[in-house]
């Protein structure tokens, strides 16, 4: 199922040519030489990478993907808004909506976060706290729209707000860049030594629980009292639980600073 959903990604990214290339070509027509040509640039250079990512799955292709995927809808929109055919502008942003989906899917994600695993690992991704996923989402779409009108302003010879817009987005995609990262790095990781919860966003250490020292593994249920650690994420909870007393470390605020639990369940 997993390399299925990874090719209907693949095949629906492939036909984003077809699908929104048409929408920016009707949508900049009428536009400067300049806007034209950044519009095509943006097109390509965003196209071109989340195709080559998509190609080799690892944690590193995922964070392209799924930080790149999501400007098609926004672009598709933009292109139908500024001038494009109903028909050419509601083709680009349902082709966009639905490999956005894709890329976003849990089979998906699982595929390209094995694709980094060692040996006999088996890697389960961990979806986002609440929290976190709403900060991030507001990032993301700040230095989108900082990045996509900077460009466009500065292709518009609008130097006043294109070039403070687009120094902005360039200068702050590497820290973004590195949290975002973190989201595709958190893993329920099986291994023959044991359980290991690779998750930096909501502990401070990775933990390894040892074969041995697992009592189970299984949905937790409605009642239970295992700590949290999801950190409020939605979806289904997988409870584990120790014959002994084992050591989990929080990250905890303010910054450097951690909390210590001791659990027989998590």
């Amino acid at each position: 199922m997993k390399k299925i959903m990874v090719w209907l990604f693949r095949l629906a990214w492939l036909s984003l040519v077809f699908a929104v290339g048409p929408a920016v070509a009707e949508a900049t027509d009428h536009r400067s030489g300049a806007i034209r040509l950044v519009a095509e640039i943006g097109c390509w250079a965003v196209w071109a990478t989340v195709l080559v990512a998509a190609l080799v799955p690892t944690t590193v292709s995922l964070t392209f993907v799924r930080v790149l995927v999501p400007i098609a809808p926004i672009a598709s929109t933009m292109v139908w808004v500024g001038g494009c055919t109903p028909v050419a502008g509601g083709i680009a942003l349902g082709a966009a909506v639905v490999t956005t989906v894709l890329a976003f899917g849990g089979e998906f994600g699982e595929a390209f976060a094995q694709g980094s695993a060692y040996g006999h690992e088996r890697r389960f991704p961990l979806r986002p706290p609440i929290a976190v996923a709403v900060a991030t989402f507001t990032a993301w779409l700040l230095a989108v729209a900082a990045l996509l009108i900077g460009a466009l302003g500065l292709a518009a010879r609008q130097w006043s707000f294109g070039a403070p817009l687009a120094a902005g987005a360039v200068a702050a995609a590497p820290a973004l860049g590195k949290r975002f990262h973190r989201l595709s790095r958190r893993w329920l990781v099986v291994v023959p030594a044991g359980l290991v919860i690779h998750d930096h966003v909501v502990l401070a250490e990775t933990v390894l629980f040892q074969k041995q020292e697992l009592a189970g593994v299984s949905l937790a249920l409605v009642d239970s009292r295992a700590a949290d650690l999801t950190g409020t994420a939605r979806g289904p909870l997988v409870e584990v639980r120790l014959r002994d007393l084992g050591t989990v470390v929080l990250a905890a605020p303010p910054r450097g600073q951690t909390r210590a639990l001791h659990v027989e369940a998590v």
